[in-house]
């Protein structure tokens, strides 16, 4: 138990740590591209970089991790992000970045692959909801840090990368420590063909609990990419907006860890619809109080504690759907759902606002999360519930 909890807060750290630099990577490079007289529609192909190399990487990660184990994946992909962040001082070209967050990307989502994997294998389903909940909490807090960075770029403009790349290669250093373990699989040919029968199984096991994760993707990005340009069309100011969506980021903290305690009790299926719904409520409301600062603040920060949790649950009830020998797979197309639905969210929110002015930006979000709740309602699966924390009965599962 001492091995498997070490092992836990170690994996957790280093999720933390690639929090961080994603999150300072965004308005860091935003600011130094905005000061360099970049536009701002280049500097939003810049960022979808980070996406496109998850995307690019995501049908090549299983087999390595079917053969090397979680660990060479992790050092692989910590290694990657530590060598980019090192490199992003010594040219500053519009291309070089936007190849370097390209790997960033790959190094992140080998990361995230290999720790998300290892952490639902060794839980167990009284602790899953815990145990993923803190991996998105400690990422959550990560990334809230990150633009603290920001800053430093009026010292030096090296600076905030040099810090990031020092934590990550110190957190990276940590993970040598680890014992490797392999992932259970059903087949055990590694072949291209043997990948899609496995995604192919994954999807059918598991199709609904893929759903958060594409509309948590959506809502980040969109929220991030979109919003900013609406808000200030409905004349609200720079400083407002940041305030607002620093209110979703911190409520969507506050409730990582409750979030997923109550999942592990009553059910994800269960907490996904509800907190679908009340996320669906919740927008629905900012869309009558586009005008009321104080009110859209707080329409924020519930929605962030209802649906900030969506890709971390999302994770813990793909794992309840699915045989343990498919967590992988599972895993993986958990972050190609949250990619596509960051690529898409920009680009659906900036067609709606440019071509539907007279409509609040915010029913299409609600839409979104109203739409998944119910296909959660309809088509999902039960997950096992743990009625109380003394039987160790495992419940059946609905098929």
């Amino acid at each position: 138990m001492k091995k498997d909890t070490l092992r836990f807060w170690i994996l957790v750290s280093i999720v933390a740590i690639s929090g961080f630099s994603q999150g300072m990577l965004l308005p860091l490079i935003a600011v130094i591209f905005e000061e360099s007289g970049i536009s701002s529609s280049l500097n939003g192909l810049n960022a979808t970089a980070l996406y496109i190399g998850i995307l690019l990487v995501s049908p090549f990660m299983e087999l390595p991790l079917r053969k090397y184990g979680y660990k060479p994946i992790i050092i692989f992909g910590g290694g990657l992000v530590c060598i980019a962040l090192v490199l992003f001082p010594l040219w500053k070209s519009f291309w070089f970045w936007f190849a370097l967050r390209l790997l960033i990307g790959i190094g992140d989502h080998s990361l995230h692959f290999a720790t998300q994997t290892w952490i639902t294998s060794f839980s167990s389903l009284e602790r899953r909801g815990r145990n993923i909940a803190l991996y998105g909490l400690f990422f959550g807090i990560g990334f809230a840090l990150g633009p603290l960075m920001t800053p430093l770029v009026k010292i030096n403009e090296a600076l905030p990368f040099i810090v990031s790349s020092l934590l990550c290669l110190i957190g990276w250093l940590f993970v040598f420590t680890l014992k490797n373990e392999l992932p259970e699989y059903e087949i055990e040919k590694s072949s291209f063909l043997a990948a899609i029968k496995q995604f192919k199984q994954a999807l059918n096991y598991g199709w609904v609990a893929f759903l958060p994760p594409l509309s948590y993707g959506f809502l980040e990005s969109s929220l991030n990419g979109s919003f900013p340009v609406y808000a200030l069309k409905k004349g609200i100011d720079v400083s407002s907006v940041s305030l607002v969506l620093s209110a979703f980021a911190i409520g969507s903290i506050i409730t990582q860890l409750p979030l997923g305690m109550l999942s592990d009790r009553y059910g994800r299926r269960q907490v996904l619809m509800t907190v679908g719904f009340l996320g669906f409520c919740s927008f629905m409301a900012a869309s009558f109080l586009e005008h009321n600062g104080i009110g859209l603040f707080l329409t924020f920060l519930i929605s962030g504690m209802l649906v900030g949790s969506n890709f971390s649950l999302g994770i813990s009830y793909m794992a309840d759907l699915v045989p343990k020998s498919l967590f992988a797979t599972g895993n993986l197309l958990c972050g190609i759902f949250f990619s596509l639905g960051s690529l898409c969210g920009p680009l659906i929110g900036g067609l709606f606002i440019k071509y539907f002015q007279q409509i609040s930006y915010f029913y299409i979000i609600s839409t979104l999360l109203f739409t998944v709740s119910f296909i959660i309602f309809v088509f999902g699966k039960k997950s096992h519930l743990l009625k109380n924390s003394i039987t160790s009965r495992p419940i059946s599962q609905e098929k």
